[in-house]
């Protein structure tokens, strides 16, 4: 068998703008056209656009892939020309193996059957015989929570109902490649959880995984390869935490108009290592060199810290130069260390850097977007603050109390 589970070569895929024919006098000309057409597969007629442009890449068996980039870049065509619900215009999609995967929350399910009718449909059109959808029907119901509602129709499921019971059927049908567009953004938490999970599992197990999601942290969390699409075209390949950097801190537009410079800017572990997954309350440096253009007297240092799902502003501190070596010299640059207290919860970071003349009111340097990191634990379901929670029996504590309360009695007498 081949080591290469999946290739695209020089691919490429078109689709029409408003390309609707509601009546036989707008069907016949537009087949006409089709049919006279030279140029199927090269150049774009009127109302075309590329969705993908001459994409390429390998995926070798048992790896586990993201996708990411903004909304309309091609992650969800390289799915459908993955699972064949599409075909490419140019190039070639070479696929070796079994394939399943869940490219759309409830595909293939039909409203008006019950969640039982709809497993075993649904499984079928994955490739699973009737046999093997009863020997794991029990599982699948279990994956999905949803034994209580098992033979009511699917109509009457919630959203969340719905992408747990078809990402169970999708999650058991052990193909060779499990391709997943976006159904940890229908889950609650603890389904989120249930779900990379078993993707960790089939993965173990030596399936190859193509994972499509804006959930940044779980694509560091599953993916060792990530792929960032822009507009149709491939941006980045590589190890995941540097595609994800790359992707989360793309250079300000208006960064270079300020006249002092922050750069080299990187997040290390207290060791003085690059690291950029972290634990609850571990401590982090920020090492980055200033280039003044004058001065940093009365100057503050803007440290900021949003969350990358939403902008979530995390912490805005600002830290007088003044309490460290600050040049005097407009010549020389300087490289500082910032420690920072990862008390956060589980989610994906970015760090921003400004440099603001307090005197002046002005700002002097401004780096946005400058680095990103990942704080991982598997104990809270959500929130961003890590409170260093501890449970104890309330008794220990009582005696914990009394011990010192007697101890202050004795030496006060």
């Amino acid at each position: 068998m081949s080591e290469i589970a999946i290739e695209f070569d020089g691919v490429w895929k078109k689709f029409k703008k408003g390309e609707i024919h509601d009546s036989l006098r707008d069907l016949i000309p537009a087949l006409t056209r089709v049919a006279f057409s030279r140029n199927g597969h090269g150049e774009l007629h009127e109302r075309e656009f590329w969705a993908l442009r001459d994409i390429s890449f390998q995926i070798r068996r048992g790896e586990a892939w993201g996708i990411v980039g903004p909304n309309g870049a091609g992650k969800s065509t390289i799915l459908k020309l993955l699972s064949k619900i599409l075909r490419a215009n140019k190039g070639a999609v070479n696929i070796h193996g079994k394939v399943s995967g869940l490219i759309e929350v409830g595909a293939g399910f039909h409203p008006d059957l019950t969640g039982r009718e709809n497993v075993y449909l649904n499984g079928c059109i994955l490739g699973m015989k009737r046999q093997e959808v009863a020997r794991k029907f029990d599982e699948i119901v279990e994956f999905a929570g949803v034994g209580d509602f098992i033979d009511t129709p699917v109509k009457r499921y919630s959203s969340g109902m719905y992408a747990r019971l078809g990402f169970a059927v999708a999650a058991h049908v052990d193909p060779d490649i499990l391709l997943v567009d976006e159904v940890l953004s229908v889950g609650d938490m603890q389904f989120q959880e249930k779900c990379l999970d078993r993707m960790r599992e089939v993965v173990e197990e030596g399936t190859t995984v193509i994972f499509v999601s804006h959930n940044l942290q779980a694509v560091q969390t599953l993916c060792e390869q990530t792929l960032l699409l822009k507009t149709g075209t491939v941006s980045t390949i590589g190890p995941t935490a540097k595609v994800l950097n790359g992707y989360l801190c793309e250079p300000s537009a208006g960064a270079s108009s300020f006249p002092t410079l922050i750069e080299d800017i990187s997040l290390q572990d207290i060791d003085g290592l690059p690291k950029a997954d972290f634990s609850p309350g571990e401590k982090a440096r920020l090492n980055f060199t200033v280039h003044p253009s004058e001065q940093l007297k009365d100057c503050q240092l803007g440290l900021l810290v949003h969350r990358a799902t939403d902008g979530l502003a995390i912490c805005d501190y600002n830290l007088p130069l003044s309490q460290v070596a600050a040049p005097t010299s407009t010549a020389i640059a300087t490289s500082f260390v910032a420690q920072i207290t990862m008390n956060l919860l589980r989610g994906a970071y970015v760090v921003s850097l400004h440099i603001y003349h307090v005197p002046t009111a002005r700002y002097i340097a401004r780096a946005h977007k400058v680095t990103n990191f990942f704080v991982e634990e598997a104990v809270s379901w959500q929130g961003v603050a890590h409170l260093e929670p501890s449970l104890s029996l309330r008794q220990e504590l009582i005696t914990q109390v009394s011990r010192k309360h007697d101890q202050r009695y004795r030496l006060h007498l």
